[in-house]
């Protein structure tokens, strides 16, 4: 890390875009974190990663990174250079970024004393932008590695959370291999899978996020179209059985004294969506009810039951965790985030934003406990 002294502000380089279909996600992210960061206390340096995968300068320029005419942004609009790339050394000696353009000589852009990941999905959620920290040494915000990968990959997060004892619905996995070398056997799964559970079934990449390629399949028939869009996003697809119940989701944020859960938010049915998709989420902006309005026990519950899923997974840092409450009274976990969005109208903030917690101070307390929190094994 630089120096701290009395006259030094930390340095954070927000790091947003990426190679996932979550691209733009983490751009409206990147735009509301950047509005909220308190420039007085911070230094900023915004780092745009390309959807193929530039590290790119680019404009710190907040009011560019939003939806516009239900039309969604990204890194490469907003990048200084169509060719310039920044370098962050994976030297834990060295943390000078340096941004080069072709034929021109690399340019120092100081220091980075942590980093501030919005990147949403694979490549930036995963543990890979986590693991490249490590090997740089430089601090930043939310999970590790390991608890980045299980809170990226459905499959493994539903085991990991069933070997702590917590609530998880029926739920059939298909390997790529499995797709790849008998595609009629991958389906009949499906199929039996369904005659257990039901229809409709909801079909899903098994490391995606923002409800990116799910289909809810109603029958035999739009099967193999819903497999297919889901493989589009991740060979690797989860199939679920279809929970009757109302959506409930809580925050975490790791205090001094260990994690809190927040107030607890619900995802009202959208007239207008099937389930709460993708475009309900983010160009319709469907209204999530804070506080969610729930009993007293059942607010308690899922506050117990937030936490220990972010035990069970190592997180550090924050998380969003959703669950069903079901029409018998119990609640199911469908799944963590673990760099939930912070777009205006995400839940993770209007969550804390109701416990107490304002947008900047969310910010500041995230970019404090990465500060205070050495890399490498902990």
């Amino acid at each position: 890390m630089s120096s701290q002294t009395s006259s030094h502000k930390p340095r954070v380089a927000v790091v947003f875009g990426g190679r996932s279909s979550e691209h733009a996600i983490s751009v409206l992210t990147a735009g509301a974190v950047l509005r909220a960061i308190d420039r007085d206390k911070y230094d900023v340096l915004p780092i745009g990663i390309t959807s193929d995968g530039r590290w790119a300068l680019t404009a710190d320029d907040p009011e560019r990174m939003a939806i516009a005419d239900r039309r969604l942004p990204s890194v490469a609009e907003l990048a200084e250079s169509p060719e310039g790339g920044v370098v962050l050394p994976v030297d834990p000696t060295n943390r000078e970024v340096v941004y080069t353009e072709p034929g021109a000589v690399p340019k120092a852009l100081g220091e980075v004393d942590v980093v501030f990941p919005v990147l949403h999905g694979p490549y930036g959620e995963d543990g890979t932008l986590q693991g490249l920290l490590e090997l740089s040494g430089v601090p930043y915000v939310g999970s590790g590695v390991l608890a980045s990968a299980v809170g990226q990959d459905k499959d493994y997060m539903k085991r990991v959370f069933t070997s702590f004892g917590l609530p998880v619905g029926p739920y059939e996995v298909i390997r790529p291999r499995e797709w790849e070398q008998d595609p009629t056997a991958a389906r009949k799964k499906i199929v039996d899978f369904a005659a257990e559970h039901g229809w409709p079934l909801f079909v899903k990449p098994a490391r995606a996020g923002s409800s990116i390629g799910i289909t809810k399949v109603d029958d035999l028939g739009g099967l193999d179209e819903a497999i297919e869009e889901a493989r589009r996003h991740d060979p690797k697809i989860l199939v679920e059985a279809l929970l009757r119940g109302r959506e409930i989701e809580c925050g975490v944020l790791e205090f001094a004294d260990g994690p809190r859960a927040s107030v607890p938010a619900e995802i009202p049915p959208v007239s207008a969506h099937d389930f709460y998709d993708f475009e309900a989420k983010y160009i319709d902006s469907a209204d999530g009810i804070v506080p969610a309005p729930l009993s007293a026990e059942e607010t308690a519950k899922v506050q117990e039951l937030a936490v220990a899923a972010f035990e069970a997974a190592s997180c550090e840092g924050l998380v969003r965790a959703d669950f069903f409450l079901q029409d018998n009274g119990e609640f199911v976990i469908n799944e963590i985030n673990t760099l939930p969005g912070f777009t205006p109208i995400s839940m993770y903030p209007r969550m804390w934003q109701e416990s107490g917690v304002s947008y900047p101070e969310l910010i500041d307390r995230l970019l404090q406990a990465a500060l205070q929190r050495s890399t490498g094994l902990r």
